[in-house]
């Protein structure tokens, strides 16, 4: 072999274990893959179900879907659309504060107008701040403890008719 060293055995027994013909190191590695494939296989159908990136907002017009960035770290949340310089019509932007709370936005270093849409754990609207100016730094408070605030084009919440008491449908929302 080129580039290793293999010791030699010092046992008759000791060359059985570290012969290629033997067959238990080639069965072990068999049954290890075929473990290996057989978990991957089992996982497939649940990560085919579960797609983070696509919300729908149902109102009294339609059900409208958005593909949408989630944000759930201090880090991520802080940071939000901010230095964007545009936002699709039917993208956005889910922030996940992972429980049920009074939160404040606002809109230093936003570039773009934004709707903000605070949802309740269960998905149920429970206010719609719309067209948030760029760059205001007035706070924008959810006014009730609130799960979830999705972030949208300025205008898109009127444009689609969502009022409060409208759903949000989600994987993150329990059914």
């Amino acid at each position: 072999m080129v580039g290793a060293t293999l010791l030699p055995p010092t046992k008759s027994s000791d060359m059985t274990a570290l012969s290629l013909e033997s067959p238990s190191p080639v069965l072990a590695a068999t049954k290890l893959c075929g473990l290996a494939l057989a978990a991957v296989i089992a996982f497939l159908p649940l990560a085919a179900c579960s797609d983070e990136t696509k919300a729908v907002l149902h109102t009294a017009t339609g059900n409208y879907t958005f593909n949408v960035e989630v944000v759930d770290t201090d880090a991520t949340r802080a940071k939000g659309l901010m230095f964007r310089q545009e936002l699709p019509k039917d993208d956005g932007m889910l922030f996940d504060f992972l429980t049920e709370r009074n939160t404040s936005f606002w809109m230093q270093n936003t570039f773009i107008p934004l709707d903000m849409i605070f949802i309740a754990a269960d998905g149920t609207v429970k206010t719609i701040h719309e067209n948030a100016r760029p760059f205001d730094t007035t706070p924008i408070p959810s006014q009730v403890p609130v799960r979830y605030v999705l972030e949208i084009a300025g205008g898109r919440s009127e444009e689609i008719g969502l009022k409060v008491g409208d759903t949000f449908e989600h994987d993150r929302i329990k059914k």
